[in-house]
C-alpha cells in the first residue's frame, strides 16, 4: 500500500474522528504499519495470531476493550462507530482499516508517556519497540528505521 494513501484517506481521518490526531501520531502509525506489516503486506502474522496492517494481536486488541475503552464510554463510541456491524471484531483488524488504524492509535494512546517529536524517526522506532512490539518482540529499532525509509520517506 502507498504510504501517502494510508496517511491522507485512512489515517488522518480516523485520528480525526477520535479526536486524536497528531503529527507523531500519525508518523508513528505510519511506521507502525511499514515494520509490522511492510505497509499491508502481511494481513495475519505467519507465525502468530498478529493481524491487520498494525499486526496488533487478539489479546492485546480485547485488553483495550476490556481494561480501557470499557472506562472511557465516549471514545469507545467513536470506535465502535468505525465496526462494519454482523463481522467479528478481530476479523476487522485485517481488512477495515480504519478500526485498525483506531485500535493501534488507542494502544498507543494509553501509554502514559509522551509521543516522541514526529521528525524523530529513532524516537518514534523506540516507542514502537518500547510500547508495541515489547522487549520480547523480534523487532529492533534498527529495523523500524529502515523500513520507515523504505516505505514512508
Amino acid at each position: 500500500m502507498e504510504a501517502k494513501h494510508l496517511l491522507t484517506e485512512v489515517i488522518v481521518p480516523t485520528l480525526k474522528h477520535l479526536e486524536l490526531d497528531t503529527p507523531a501520531a500519525r508518523r508513528l502509525l505510519l511506521g507502525t504499519a511499514a515494520q509490522e506489516s511492510h505497509m499491508g503486506r502481511w494481513l495475519k502474522q505467519i507465525k502468530g495470531p498478529a493481524l491487520g496492517i498494525y499486526q496488533m494481536e487478539p489479546a492485546t486488541h480485547d485488553d483495550i476493550w476490556n481494561h480501557y475503552l470499557k472506562h472511557r464510554p465516549q471514545l469507545a463510541a467513536k470506535v465502535e462507530k468505525l465496526l462494519c456491524p454482523g463481522f467479528n471484531r478481530h476479523e476487522q483488524l485485517k481488512w477495515n482499516l480504519a478500526y485498525a488504524t483506531a485500535m493501534a492509535r488507542i494502544h498507543y494512546f494509553r501509554v502514559p508517556y509522551a509521543l516522541p517529536k514526529h521528525h524523530d524517526i529513532a524516537g518514534l522506532a523506540t516507542y514502537w519497540k518500547n510500547f508495541y512490539n515489547s522487549a520480547l518482540g523480534k523487532g529492533t529499532t534498527e529495523e523500524f528505521e529502515h523500513n520507515y525509509g523504505r516505505f514512508v520517506l
